[in-house]
Order: C-alpha cells, then sequence, then structure tokens
C-alpha cells in the first residue's frame, strides 16, 4: 500500500486468527516524488516563485494536490527542500590529491551547474523574490550555504591533513571565494568563465586559502 494510491478492502479476518500489527506509516512512491521536483524545477523556471502554486506543481507532475500536500505542507518548503539538494548533486568531495585539484574540480561542475538554463533563470527570481521575504532569505541562504557547506570543509579538512592550509580555515570564506566570482560573472553578467579562467580563479582561491590570513565572515 502506498499514501498515492487507495488500498483495496482489507479480506475478513477469522475470529480465531491472531490480529496482525499495524503496519505503520504508508510508503510515500518514489517515482512520485521525483516528478514532483521535476515539475518544481519546470514551474519555477516557467512562471517564477511568486506565481508558482502547489496546484500548478501537481498538474505538471501528473499527480493529484493531495499527493503533494502529503510530502510538503506549502511551495516555501517544498523549494527549500527541492532546490539545495539538487544543487549538491554532482558535488561529491573531490580528493585528486592537492587543494588546487579539489578547487578546480568544484568550481568545474558548480560552473556548469550555473550554465544550465534552468538554473539561470531560476537562481536569480529566488534571490530577487527572497530580497522581498526575509523568512525566503533566510531559509534559502541558510539551505544553500549547508548544501555546499559539508563538501567545502571536507576540502578543507583534506588540505589541513596535507599541511597546505591552516588548521581551522573557515568554511563558510571559502564557500564566499568559491561561489562569488562564479555568480557574479555567470549569473549578474552573463558571461561565462573560460578554461583557463577558472585556472586562473582556482590558483586566486587556493593563494587565499593557503595565506592563514582569513577571517570567518562578519569577523571584526
Amino acid at each position: 500500500m502506498t499514501a498515492d494510491s487507495a488500498p483495496p478492502p482489507p479480506a475478513p479476518v477469522p475470529a480465531s486468527a491472531p490480529r496482525r500489527p499495524p503496519a505503520g506509516a504508508a510508503v510515500l512512491r518514489t517515482e512520485v516524488t521525483e516528478a514532483i521536483r521535476a515539475a518544481v524545477f519546470a514551474e519555477l523556471a516557467e512562471v517564477g516563485y511568486a506565481r508558482m502554486s502547489m496546484e500548478g506543481i501537481a498538474r505538471r507532475a501528473g499527480v493529484g494536490k493531495a499527493a503533494v500536500y502529503r510530502r510538503w505542507q506549502s511551495k516555501l518548503p517544498l523549494v527549500l527542500d527541492v532546490v539545495p539538494a539538487v544543487a549538491a548533486q554532482g558535488l561529491p568531495v573531490p580528493d585528486t590529491g592537492s587543494l588546487r585539484g579539489d578547487v578546480k574540480a568544484l568550481l568545474d561542475v558548480s560552473a556548469r551547474a550555473l550554465r544550465h538554463p534552468a538554473v539561470a533563470q531560476i537562481l536569480p527570481d529566488l534571490l530577487a523574490e527572497a530580497a522581498r521575504s526575509p523568512q525566503l532569505a533566510e531559509a534559502l541562504h541558510s539551505a544553500l550555504r549547508d548544501a555546499h557547506g559539508g563538501i567545502v570543509a571536507a576540502v578543507l579538512a583534506q588540505a589541513a591533513a596535507r599541511g597546505e592550509v591552516p588548521a581551522g580555515t573557515p568554511a563558510d570564506l571559502a564557500v564566499d571565494l568559491l561561489a562569488g566570482p562564479l555568480y557574479w560573472r555567470q549569473a549578474v553578467l552573463g558571461a561565462a568563465y573560460g578554461p583557463a579562467e577558472l585556472d586562473g580563479l582556482a590558483s586566486a582561491v587556493v593563494a587565499a586559502l593557503a595565506s592563514g590570513e582569513q577571517a570567518a565572515p562578519g569577523a571584526g
């Protein structure tokens, strides 16, 4: 039995048969959840966050509204669950043997993600909406930072173990150094980094992280 389909009527239980223990919560069908996730991105790209509705998502996913509401109570938790999860996809912790190699790998994957046509439409729209909604801004920024912060923290731990960066190098600053230039160039200016420029950016990020003079954002 699933939560997305009505169960058949139960068969009569003989009086002498032992009572079966409750089966627990119904299992949400994975294919329905994935269809809803895909519909969220299509809706965000086509109509934007402000005009997006749970009904529209359900219609695009080909499911009933109840299937969407079983998983998420409103569009805010839905977007905050789906967007960071997809943002972190394709970003395993690299382990190339050097900080520069790891940084370059992260930059390459992130640059490709920002060039995706749907991402190029969705990200600026969400950030513009966040400027009007403190709740969305706080939740979105926290979720996106959390999605990447663990990966960057692991890269820094590997680099510290190799003696390439000081122990305790702040992951928040590293995320800013990695993501800030990419977003500015590709999402704001609409110009992609070329391979040589990504190489130069990787060198600049590594030099900054290895200097040992960083301060955590907001410090001082």
